[in-house]
């Protein structure tokens, strides 16, 4: 299986380091890194003053060179009617985003002594492998350590682990 990362604006080389190991580590995959894009035409809401996260996920699936694409943007996202998003996937799909935007803010819930640097790459690692996991077939579970649960906050991403449950783990293999 290949995964493709896709760079939407200025993504960082740690950020991108960080979301191909994970990836690697986690689903044993091969990953490509592939060229930054800019920002889909249609994508900004000025009213919201975010863009709109399925542009991404559509350009992950145009441009992206593997059976799973992933966007990669430092841009703030909103899918709908929420506030925001971390990232976005379709179920079963091909394409999926992550924003790193909402990722970097400081409170990491008291769980750690790790640096914010540290803890920002811990926060794409896991939501990158989140997103990954619904292009996989995988929907949100209960177990609030497992990478495929629900975080509509950041203390909650710091709650739980990179890895997948072994429920979760069991229906990707």
């Amino acid at each position: 299986m290949l995964v493709d990362i896709v760079p939407v604006g200025n993504v960082p080389a740690n950020v991108k380091r960080a979301a191909s190991s994970a990836l690697r580590s986690v689903y044993d995959c091969d990953v490509t890194i592939n060229d930054a894009q800019s920002v889909p035409n249609g994508a900004y809401d000025a009213d919201r003053n975010q863009y709109a996260a399925e542009t991404f996920i559509q350009l992950a699936e145009r441009i992206g060179r593997g059976e799973k694409n992933i966007a990669v943007t430092p841009h703030d996202l909103f899918y709908r009617r929420r506030n925001y998003v971390f990232g976005l996937a379709y179920l079963d799909g091909s394409g999926s985003v992550v924003s790193t935007y909402r990722l970097q803010t400081s409170s990491d819930g008291g769980f750690s002594n790790q640096s914010a640097s540290d803890i920002f790459q811990d926060r794409v690692r896991k939501e990158i492998v989140h997103e990954i996991g619904h292009t996989y077939g995988l929907e949100h579970c209960d177990n609030n350590r497992c990478v495929m649960n629900f975080s509509p906050t950041v203390r909650e991403v710091d709650i739980k682990e990179e890895n997948l449950c072994g429920s979760c783990q069991r229906l990707v293999r």
